[in-house]
């Protein structure tokens, strides 16, 4: 495959186009569905710890609002794109339609390694980044929230500084935040938990035993770490093999989690865990697994090694994991792909459920909230589903075929167009 294939942006509209001719949509709904209605390019300036300026370069994509605020994370990675953070808003907005909250869909994203950054300079960027930017979010324009490399702390600075700028608290501008500012309970392990009810139901409509299951998960963060966590206390599946991005370990006994986490915690990678083969991250995509849980990075699973992927269900608690060519390759092997943006949509569910209590200014208890996600969850599940069995197409299709006519139906509402 050429780069141009593999660019995530390409891929985006790309699959919106299938969707969009399997929908029949106007060439005029088309157009304006297939690109983001805005985009901001920020230059912004950061104090470091040496007392040297560095000037960081920024972006927000408020991809489609016709369902309502915009909403999606900020990423602070080296190799940022304005492509990436595009392809990314697209799916957000699919994501929060396929679920059926009331958002759009947005994305940002700083070019910088803050691997390479202290605290002090974090937050200053932080802090810069909503200063760039701030004029154009809000709690009923455009909601940001934790991505790569981002977390909690980062989000309360960004709070902060927004508040500083409207002169008042403004808790519902950001989610994501820790509890004590307004945070839901359950946020934390909300994007596994979700995948976690998606494979339930999947299992179900295909007859398969989580309780017997075999499963790989292939990268170790936030997701990762919770799907290897949540799969033990839910289905008491065997977890045989987790990868970072250093490499991945494999046990045919399968993997304890809490020693697993703690061997992590301690050597900053899982290669070599004790009682373990330490096996690449191709090896483990291709692994004869019941279930695999790519949970890394984008354009995993590809047309050259798609023939070689064995798991009857594949999982995508990561962003963009599978190619299209890919995607067909694993409908015609039997695969059965719960897509990311139905998958992995418990973060942004959950974080709609923050922006309402902070918008009452009333906090539930996490087992309500539990209980509002597996609801939201099963539903969105069994409509993508019933859409695939319907058409004949694979569950990525089906997703968006249920995503975009919800979103047309609301610019057609609107009269847009």
């Amino acid at each position: 495959m050429s780069e141009e294939e593999l660019n995530p942006w390409a891929i985006a509209q790309q699959q919106f186009d299938q969707a969009a001719g399997l929908l029949q949509l106007e060439e005029p709904m088309r157009f304006f569905l297939r690109e983001p209605m805005r985009e901001f390019h920020v230059t912004f300036p950061v104090k470091m710890d040496d007392g040297n300026v560095r000037i960081f370069k920024g972006f927000r994509v408020q991809y489609n609002d016709a369902r309502g605020p915009t909403k999606g994370g900020i990423r602070f990675h080296p190799e940022e794109t304005i492509d990436t953070v595009r392809a990314l808003a697209a799916w957000m907005t699919w994501k929060c339609a396929v679920v059926d909250i009331p958002l759009g869909g947005g994305k940002g994203g700083v070019i910088c390694n803050p691997k390479e950054m202290s605290k002090t300079e974090l937050e200053r960027l932080s802090r810069g980044y909503i200063r760039a930017l701030g004029h154009y979010i809000g709690p009923e324009t455009d909601v940001p929230a934790p991505d790569v490399y981002t977390d909690a702390q980062v989000m309360a600075w960004m709070m902060d500084e927004y508040s500083i700028m409207t002169g008042y608290n403004v808790p519902g501008v950001i989610t994501g935040k820790p509890l004590p500012l307004g945070g839901s309970a359950g946020r934390g392990d909300a994007t596994a938990r979700g995948g976690m009810y998606c494979i339930r139901e999947a299992a179900k409509v295909l007859g398969i035993d989580l309780g017997t299951a075999t499963i790989a998960i292939q990268g170790y963060g936030n997701a990762g770490q919770f799907a290897h966590k949540l799969i033990a206390e839910m289905f008491g599946s065997r977890v045989v093999a987790v990868s970072d991005s250093r490499g991945g370990i494999y046990n045919p006994e399968g993997l304890d989690f809490e020693a697993t986490f703690a061997h992590r915690q301690a050597t900053g990678v899982v290669k070599d865990f004790p009682g373990a083969q330490n096996i690449s991250n191709a090896e483990l995509l291709e692994l004869d697994v019941d279930l695999l849980i790519p949970a890394a990075l984008e354009n995993q699973i590809t047309a050259e090694n798609a023939p070689r992927i064995k798991a009857r269900i594949m999982a995508e608690l990561a962003n963009g994991p599978t190619t299209p060519e890919a995607d067909e390759i694993l409908f015609q092997d039997g695969v059965y792909v719960i897509p990311d943006f139905l998958c992995n949509a418990g973060g942004v569910t959950v974080s709609y459920f923050e922006q309402v209590q902070n918008a009452y200014d009333f906090y539930w208890k996490a087992e309500e909230v539990y209980e509002r996600l597996d609801e939201k969850m099963t539903r969105a599940f069994h409509a993508v589903h019933e859409m695939a069995q319907k058409h004949g197409v694979h569950n990525r299709m089906a997703a968006y075929m249920v995503a975009v006519h919800r979103v047309a139906e609301a610019v057609r509402l609107r009269g847009w167009v």
